[in-house]
């Protein structure tokens, strides 16, 4: 049973960070676009849908699978640094995820305080968390 949830863990996270990684450049779309109502609508749409239909489904499968987890394994964290730092990342990524939902709120009601260039590397942030917790998770280095 434990690799069924890791596997459902590894599904959920993998959907989580595409929601991640393409919220962000919707916002670059929707900030450089935002005299033309037309597209900003569509965007709108798409944030929603990408944020609410995938992105909290793929958060709830990969906080439910990954706790599951440590109540089957709770030697899992004697089993090294690398477990709390892969934790400290997640919530980490977590903070970054619902940021995403404030910045969401914010585009919707046109409140424009950002770029275009800020949404751009702001979409790296994910990018380097997700290189880490991979890094931990599979190499243990700690």
């Amino acid at each position: 049973m434990y690799l069924w949830i890791k596997a459902f863990h590894v599904i959920g996270f993998v959907s989580w960070m595409a929601v991640l990684f393409y919220l962000p450049r919707l916002f670059v779309y929707h900030v450089e676009n935002k005299d033309n109502h037309e597209f900003v609508s569509v965007v709108k749409i798409m944030e929603k849908r990408l944020f609410y239909g995938i992105g909290i489904i793929a958060f709830l499968i990969t906080y439910i699978t990954g706790i599951s987890m440590i109540i089957l394994n709770p030697d899992l964290f004697k089993s090294g640094l690398w477990l709390h730092i892969k934790l400290t990342l997640v919530g980490l990524l977590t903070v970054y995820f619902f940021h995403n939902w404030i910045e969401m709120k914010k585009l919707h009601s046109q409140i424009y305080t950002k770029t275009g260039k800020f949404y751009r590397l702001y979409n790296e942030i994910p990018t380097i968390i997700f290189i880490l917790i991979a890094i931990f998770a599979v190499v243990k280095p700690l």
